[in-house]
């Protein structure tokens, strides 16, 4: 009996690694001309920044396990908006890491490497049929490492 305890006793995880996420500056979301798209991308607009700093002794020294990636789904709402502002409204988000031109759809998560990454996320919102009433909007992109 002693044996078969010692074999079903819980196992003590040790932590091997961290990932850290420090925001930069907020992103600007603009109109389009019809007024049926806000976003980042939109003339005038900016993208969100953020700092990801990973660190795994596995993903070093093995390189396949305890590796970080990277995501930043698209929210499914406005955090804030006036009355009717959520209606019929669709968003999506894309994200660009360490400078890349390449956009890579938020949901899409990126494995990235031991070190310091920068990574600009766009939001855009669509809403059909129809134009965004009047009002003030704020939406809140969660950028993901795990």
């Amino acid at each position: 009996m002693a044996v078969l305890a010692t074999f079903c006793a819980p196992a003590q995880a040790a932590i091997v690694g961290t990932c850290t996420i420090v925001v930069g500056s907020s992103g600007t979301m603009k109109a389009n001309p019809s007024i049926n798209i806000f976003g980042s991308k939109q003339a005038g607009g900016s993208s969100a920044t953020a700092t990801v700093t990973a660190s795994s002794l596995l993903c070093t020294i093995l390189n396949l396990l305890d590796c970080y990636s990277v995501s930043a789904p698209a929210p499914i709402a406005f955090t804030s908006a006036p009355s009717g502002g959520d209606t019929n409204v669709t968003f999506d988000t894309v994200f660009r890491l360490d400078g890349s031109g390449l956009d890579i759809p938020g949901s899409s998560p990126q494995r990235v490497t031991n070190g310091t990454h920068s990574i600009q996320v766009d939001l855009t919102a669509m809403k059909s049929p129809g134009a965004f009433p009047a009002g003030n909007y704020q939406g809140t992109v969660t950028v993901r490492c795990e």
